[in-house]
């Protein structure tokens, strides 16, 4: 996978150079009739998830009378600007994420966040950031990847937990495994104490979801660890998400993200529009496992989902 992410990095390099969206002389395409085109490039951002959905993209838009060809480049600095130009057509995306990258990207490294837990108003903020660069993005699907946190079981069944307002209200106190950031973030140990009213004593810095923060918390040394929807590895750990029931954390709805002048038209919404009614957060944690745990291929797992729910033939 570095090779091939490597070279599809080195390919958008030479053929963008350091394009950051159409340039002066090509503005017209941002506010181009919408296209159809019938040869598409889906990229992915190489981890499990998005190599998922990515091909799950182009089974979609193959059955509908599209040529797609995969292009795996991780660096979302290269990605994004390679999906202004045409050169990527397709890729899947995050709402919250992408709304503050873009963000960012626009009005400066210390521009106020746009994503919240909020989905309708950071779609909205995310479409606005989106639409003068040449993108549109299609509506959201029930699949959501954000931060979550867990236990495990035993505790949960030990103090009767579900929710992480559970958590706050027994006044246990808990050691937290994370990434460094946490002790600052807003969705992370701030958060927890502020929304939750839960007692974080401290915050073990082992990394989001690390093999080495969920040993810790299944071994007792932590009792909690920050991780995401999507894990794919917790029943291993044996351990549980709690529920974010208040909505600490932001709309990260898989939302796909599309070139507007090439791939912007009805057919490609219509394709893709149909995962959305079907995929859900454990739908992708089931598969994440099977491609993580059980070594399968992504493409096998995506072609097996679409053809288990109908909507490939």
């Amino acid at each position: 996978m570095r090779g091939r992410t490597a070279l599809a990095a080195l390919t958008l390099l030479a053929l963008g150079g350091c394009a950051t969206g159409p340039s002066l002389e090509n503005r017209g395409q941002v506010t181009a009739p919408p296209g159809d085109s019938r040869t598409l490039t889906v990229g992915s951002a190489g981890f499990t998830e998005s190599d998922l959905l990515a091909q799950m993209y182009a089974l979609l838009l193959n059955q509908a009378g599209h040529r797609t060809s995969l292009l795996t480049v991780a660096n979302r600095e290269l990605y994004e600007p390679a999906l202004e130009s045409g050169q990527i057509d397709v890729v899947p995306e995050y709402a919250a994420t992408f709304a503050d990258w873009l963000n960012a990207k626009t009005h400066g490294a210390d521009a106020k966040a746009v994503g919240s837990p909020d989905l309708g108003a950071t779609m909205r903020a995310l479409r606005a950031l989106a639409a003068p660069r040449g993108l549109t993005v299609l509506p959201p699907g029930r699949a959501v990847d954000q931060n979550a946190f867990a236990v495990t079981a035993a505790y949960a069944r030990r103090h009767r937990l579900k929710t992480l307002s559970d958590l706050g209200a027994s006044g246990l106190k808990v050691r937290l495994a994370a990434g460094d950031e946490c002790v600052r973030r807003p969705y992370c140990a701030p958060g927890l104490r502020k929304v939750y009213g839960i007692d974080i004593t401290g915050v073990d810095p082992k990394g989001v979801g690390t093999t080495q923060a969920k040993r810790a918390v299944q071994e007792g040394r932590d009792q909690m660890v920050l991780t995401t929807t999507t894990d794919a590895t917790l029943d291993s750990f044996g351990l549980v998400l709690l529920a974010d029931d208040k909505r600490l954390q932001n709309a990260d709805h898989v939302v796909p993200v599309v070139n507007r002048a090439r791939a912007g038209g009805p057919g490609v919404a219509k394709a893709l529009g149909r995962l959305n009614d079907v995929l859900t957060t454990g739908d992708l944690a089931a598969m994440n496992r099977q491609v993580d745990s059980w070594r399968r291929l992504p493409a096998d797992v995506a072609r097996a989902y679409l053809k288990d729910k109908g909507l490939l033939k």
